[in-house]
């Protein structure tokens, strides 16, 4: 029998039976239906995705990266001198700074490009950039995986990226087997620097890297309206755009009051020695 006919007076009394079995099962369905509704789903433990050393960093270095130069008070005590060309290195000099985090590599990109000293970068000279430290200071760098050792000449300003402590050229890289894992673990040991590293020089904060270009001129028009006496500058680098602030005398106590105070959701604060 189709659904959609109509029954005859004959078979109505099985027809109604039907009907009433279906109708109490679908009311039985809908009961467990509605009981199920308030049932609480059992919480799931999601864990948590690992940081991104790019995402919003603070580079404020922490204490356990920075050593004491007590520890490693001679250039030849740390094993063989690497000869560099035109970096000449006394095996008696003593070691004035040393610290430990990870180094990076960067090279095409910035070929042939100005750097923060003012000279052209050449991916194959033995160079580095590193944030704090005085330019043109003569860095031992020890891969603490291998163990290699080179010296490299501090002629940029970088990484600004979590917690990287500098940036080797890609023959520097090369040297100590950086260049083909990308980063390592690394210890530097300072051997000679123009100015004193702890204190004096001139600083600034950098903030970036932003994708668009909008974002760093909304920032840069908050801090001008926060920080009244201080040059704010936004401008274009390779990896994005970037803000600048400069405070009166580009003085490092004031410069470093302006770092803590700074937080951002897109990119990193980094606090950065201009001479």
């Amino acid at each position: 029998m189709h659904l959609s006919a109509r029954p005859g007076n004959a078979d109505f009394p099985f027809v109604c039976l039907r009907r009433g079995v279906l109708v109490a099962c679908l009311f039985t369905i809908g009961l467990f239906s509605i009981g199920c509704g308030h049932k609480k789903p059992t919480a799931r433990k999601v864990p948590p995705s690992p940081r991104l050393p790019s995402q919003s960093a603070h580079s404020k270095p922490k204490k356990d990266t920075v050593t004491e130069a007590k520890d490693f008070p001679y250039a030849s005590d740390l094993g063989s001198i690497a000869s560099v060309p035109g970096i000449h290195v006394d095996p008696k000099a003593k070691v004035i700074w040393s610290e430990m985090g990870y180094a990076s590599w960067y090279g095409p990109n910035y070929h042939n490009k100005k750097a923060a000293n003012g000279e052209l970068y050449d991916q194959n000279e033995m160079t580095a950039a590193h944030n704090t430290l005085p330019m043109n200071s003569i860095v031992r760098v020890v891969n603490l995986q291998n163990n290699q050792t080179t010296v490299v000449r501090i002629t940029d300003r970088g990484p600004f990226i979590g917690d990287r402590i500098i940036d080797l050229s890609l023959a520097a890289a090369k040297d100590v087997n950086v260049y083909l894992p990308g980063t390592a673990r690394v210890r530097l040991d300072v051997l000679e620097a123009p100015h004193p590293i702890e204190t004096g020089g001139r600083w600034c904060v950098q903030i970036g890297a932003f994708k668009e270009q909008s974002n760093a001129i909304r920032l840069k028009q908050h801090l001008l309206d926060r920080y009244a006496d201080a040059q704010v500058m936004h401008f274009k680098g390779p990896t994005g755009y970037w803000v600048r602030i400069r405070v009166t005398k580009d003085d490092k106590e004031n410069t470093r009051k302006v770092f803590e105070q700074t937080r951002v959701n897109e990119g990193g604060v980094f606090m950065v020695r201009l001479d």
